[in-house]
């Protein structure tokens, strides 16, 4: 979960250190959305800021230089044509729409660098394992996507050009806005475009389909101007995207010579004529391929090479995180609340990743890839942004490796058709699985070479690990950059390898060399124990020999057995999990949606044991995603990806996990390990396991951990279901706020003692626990606001939540700045409650008048027994006034306002004490001081008053106390 070591931090650049400025600034980014599709920008808008690295989108107008071709009907068929394409390319996936209703491709798209390359540089074999990204070398400018068909470097017209690049550098992102540039006019060098997906045709087969037919199948509108096509040259543009899934042959034995667009040919052979330029040869064409696939197309055939490098410095890397993140929120709520991150809470967001950008080399290496900046974006968005339903961590994870794997095969080539991803979870799980069972994440070359030739012996298990290491092999793994680790690999986020390493699990690829033999044995007996079993059972009938029934079952207990050796297995991986979840690794353990926050924006992480080995490595994310790796959501999505989860296997798995958690998670967990509990239980979205594993939990304590909106949403939705009570839930110190009070308002009407101390929670939030305690499920009885700024007004809405509540018999209100207004008003209204037991208004600022009136409605309360009004502001003469009410008052309320009872120690001295010493870095230190001195003097008198040495002892050891409790206060105010 960390990304290594910090570094210095170093302040940004101007202009990009500060998040969007005006609504003015804004437009820019919004625009698109209300542009017409008539092919210009609205006037005056700054395009360049929009489009880094001098883009397409920085081009002037369609040229009339050479005349339209399209005219008349041809202009309004080809104006149709780029309204069904922006149409089509404007669609994004869901994992996008979470950004914001705003959120389109225009918005916040930021051009990769574009390297030119030669034919030398791109086929000269590796010899050794090289896993470092190539930045642009010096002298050979970027090339931006108008300048791909400039000229080259001998004045020759370039007409076609390769763009290739791993996957996650952003290829098919860069073609959907380059056709959307076509679109919005942006692209004036071509009059029609017509994008073809290379998959798309593959799936069709050898059927013949002439060019005409495949346009006009795809592309409706161009049926009339399809005779155009020869007569528009240079400036119809061919885009084929993902070459790698087509198997190109461009010998004339094997594809042979068409130049007419209408004869019907295999799609793979009208693609090659194409290349060739022996059809429409004055056509441009652009292709995006992986590199393995490059050298499918001759290399005179191409015109220009281009790699497609991520983004290689830092800049394009904040510019990117800068719009994105700056996008309006779907405003999306727990249970409907509404929540919605402020502007200075996205920028304060910017501010510290783009800071963290500069001084932590780690992460800036992972954001290199395009694709790996999406993931921080989106893991921000989950920990900080209102989170959509249902979205988890593993969602996340998957949705990521969907949106770059989806429908890739390794090898189109290669017969077996195995799926990108699945050779993926083989090979780097592998590694991952290793790393994480041994503590590691720092990989030597042939730690990773071992992992990835593991197996291979065939000429063709060669081949596919070439195409996996030219064209993934960077997706997973990059170079260390941190000091002392050198030479040695990481994966390129830290949780990336706790996800591999729990697919590898979840997938049954993890086997030990008994299993396999096991399992081979079995499926033998299993193919033939049937026939054998039948021709024992005829034998052992016609013969006397009682031997063969003993076989016959043998024979049956085979498979039983290896069922036992892989149950075992399982259940020791469960066994490994929890230990892990529950592991107390840190000195201040923090839990494991802190700490992915902390090593994003680059805030120190969890401190060590001082006694721990100093490279100790913590995985606590690793349990998490094999939970949420067992959930239907995430089996459906990596059964598209080629890693089908099987059924059976995950409720073997979920069985051998449930066994475990009930033996270690009845014990009491300290409040950040029992959320990390709580969040595997909501990454694993199952209701019925969790309410089965959490039905001995009855004391919810959370003090002092951070409560966001998504521990808010974590909690409530995993025991907000539940029906048993919760005699406990201790919320102090959890920064909670109204909505998150709204969030978690299903645990806490299950509470029968809820602790809310120390939340910062105003009038606002207690219109929120007026609605709890009216609820007709609540179960409070004892509810603690102290330390909170709750005021008159709040005061007010708590008494109408008293007036019709029937279960509250203890309130406190210590330190809630209710003033003598407040304690008034409770004084007015305390006879609308009948069971209140026990009140504390202590330390409220209120004087003589406001405590008397309160103490005489408590004398008259039917059921009050307890009024707490002790260092409040108040006179000598008002406390022994009050002392002498409850006095008085036998049988009723008792009024504490002191540490003494006329000349004894009050029995509530240890409480008053205690409040104090558990408050004392949090409340006004001179006020303190002041009240504590004025109890030492009540002491003092009592104890001259008396003459029963055991009451003097017992008052010379209470001013002890506080004689201790001042010394504490003067040494931290000097």
């Amino acid at each position: 979960m960390r990304w290594g070591c910090r570094l210095p931090r170093v302040s940004w650049g101007p202009g990009l250190g500060r998040g969007l400025q005006s609504a003015d600034e804004r437009i820019p980014f919004l625009i698109h959305w209300s542009w017409p599709l008539k092919g210009e920008l609205p006037r005056g808008l700054p395009r360049a800021f929009v489009r880094h690295r001098g883009s397409s989108a920085g081009s002037g107008p369609p040229s009339r230089r050479h005349g339209s071709l399209f005219q008349g009907t041809s202009a309004s068929a080809v104006q149709h044509h780029r309204q069904n394409l922006a149409e089509w390319f404007t669609r994004l996936p869901r994992e996008e729409r979470q950004f914001g209703p705003t959120f389109a491709l225009d918005t916040v798209h930021v051009d990769p660098v574009i390297r030119e390359s030669t034919p030398d540089e791109l086929l000269r074999p590796s010899a050794q394992l090289t896993l470092g990204h190539q930045h642009p070398l010096a002298g050979l400018p970027p090339l931006a996507l108008s300048q791909l068909f400039d000229p080259d470097a001998c004045g020759r017209r370039v007409q076609t050009v390769v763009l290739y690049g791993t996957v996650g550098t952003g290829k098919s992102t860069l073609v959907r806005k380059m056709v959307l540039d076509w679109c919005y006019g942006r692209l004036p060098a071509f009059e029609l475009l017509i994008p073809f997906s290379c998959e798309d045709l593959s799936s069709l087969g050898p059927a013949p389909a002439s060019l005409c037919q495949l346009v006009a199948q795809r592309y409706t509108p161009l049926k009339e101007i399809l005779p155009l096509m020869a007569a528009a040259g240079s400036r119809l543009l061919f885009v084929l995207h993902g070459l790698e899934h087509l198997n190109l042959d461009f010998r004339l034995a094997g594809t042979g010579l068409c130049s007419d667009p209408k004869e019907p040919k295999a799609p793979a052979a009208i693609m090659v004529n194409l290349l060739r330029k022996y059809m429409l040869p004055e056509a441009s064409i652009l292709v995006t391929t992986r590199p393995s696939a490059i050298g499918r197309i001759p290399s005179k055939y191409v015109g220009r090479y281009g790699e497609i490098c991520g983004f290689s410095d830092t800049n394009l890397q904040k510019l990117y995180f800068q719009l994105r993140l700056n996008q309006p929120d779907c405003g999306y709520g727990a249970g409907g609340a509404g929540i919605s991150i402020t502007p200075a809470q996205r920028d304060n967001l910017v501010e510290m990743l783009s800071r963290n950008l500069e001084g932590h080399h780690q992460i800036a290496a992972a954001c290199f890839l395009p694709s790996y900046c999406w993931l921080v974006c989106a893991t921000l968005h989950f920990l900080h942004a209102p989170t959509p339903p249902g979205q988890t961590l593993t969602s996340i994870y998957t949705s990521f490796l969907r949106l770059n794997f989806n429908g890739e095969m390794l090898d189109s080539t290669d017969p077996s058709k195995l799926s990108l991803m699945a050779y993926a979870a083989r090979t780097m799980g592998k590694l991952a699985y290793e790393g994480v069972s041994s503590r590691k994440t720092y990989f030597s070359e042939e730690d990773v070479r071992s992992c990835l030739e593991a197996g291979v012996k065939t000429e063709e298990e060669f081949q596919l690990l070439h195409v996996f290491r030219r064209d993934a092999l960077t997706f997973f793994l990059a170079p260390c950059v941190e000091p002392g680790h050198r030479g040695t690999f990481v994966f390129i986020v830290p949780a990336m390898q706790e996800y591999l390493a729990a697919l590898y699990i979840v997938l049954g690829l993890r086997k030990t060399t008994l299993q396999q033999v096991g399992k081979e044995v079995a499926e033998l007996v299993g193919r033939v124990g049937e026939d054998v079993s039948l021709v024992l059972g005829i034998l052992a009938k016609l013969l006397p020999l009682r031997a063969l029934p003993l076989l016959l079952n043998l024979l049956k207990v085979v498979p039983r057995v290896f069922g036992r050796v892989v149950g075992k297995s399982r259940e020791a991986v469960a066994q490994a999990m929890v230990l892990e979840m529950f592991r107390e690794e840190d000195y201040y353990n923090d839990d494991v949606l802190d700490q992915m926050g902390a090593s994003i924006l680059g805030v120190e992480g969890p401190r060590r044991h001082p006694d721990e080995p100093p490279d100790d490595e913590v995985f606590e994310l690793f349990p998490m995603f094999m939970g949420g790796l067992l959930s239907a959501h995430n089996r459906a999505v990596l059964a598209q990806l080629g890693c089908p989860i099987k059924t059976l296997d995950a409720v073997e798995n979920a069985q051998a996990i449930k066994k475990k958690l009930g033996k270690l998670g009845r014990q009491v967990l300290p409040p950040s390990e029992l959320l990390d509990h709580l969040f595997f239980h909501y990454e694993f979205q199952n209701q019925r396991f969790s309410a089965e594993v959490l039905s001995s939990l009855r004391q919810l304590n959370l003090a002092g951990v951070r409560m966001t909106p998504l521990k808010c949403t974590v909690v409530a939705a995993v025991l907000g279901s539940g029906r048993h009570a919760l005699d406990e839930v201790n919320l102090a110190s959890c920064q909670l706020d109204p909505a998150g009070l709204r969030t978690l308002m299903p645990v806490l009407l299950r509470a029968r003692k809820l602790g809310l101390q120390l939340n910062s929670l105003g009038p606002e939030a207690c219109g929120v626990l007026r609605d709890l305690l009216l609820h007709d499920q609540c179960q409070i009885t004892t509810l603690r606001l102290s330390n909170n700024p709750l005021t008159v007004a709040g005061a007010a809405l708590l008494v109408e939540g008293l007036a019709g509540n029937s279960s509250l018999t203890h309130l406190s209100l210590l330190h809630t700045g209710l003033g003598d207004e407040g304690l008034k008003l409770l004084a007015a209204q305390l006879d609308r409650n009948q069971q209140l037991q026990e009140l504390n208004v202590a330390y409220n600022g209120a004087g003589d008048a406001a405590a008397l009136a309160l103490a005489t409605a408590a004398r008259d309360h039917p059921s009050l027994e307890l009024l707490h009004l002790y260092f409040n502001e108040l006179s000598s003469e008002g406390r022994q006034t009050l002392r002498d009410l409850g006095d008085a008052a036998k049988g009723r309320a008792r009024v504490v306002v002191s540490l003494t009872e006329g000349t004894a120690v009050s029995e509530y001295w240890s409480v008053i004490l205690s409040e104090v010493q558990r408050n004392l870095n949090s409340w006004d230190r001179g006020r303190v001081r002041r009240h504590l001195e004025l109890l030492l003097r009540d002491l003092e008198d009592s104890r001259g008053a008396t003459l029963n040495p055991w009451r003097k002892a017992q008052l010379l050891r209470v001013e002890g106390e506080v004689r201790a409790l001042l010394e504490q206060l003067g040494g931290a105010g000097s």
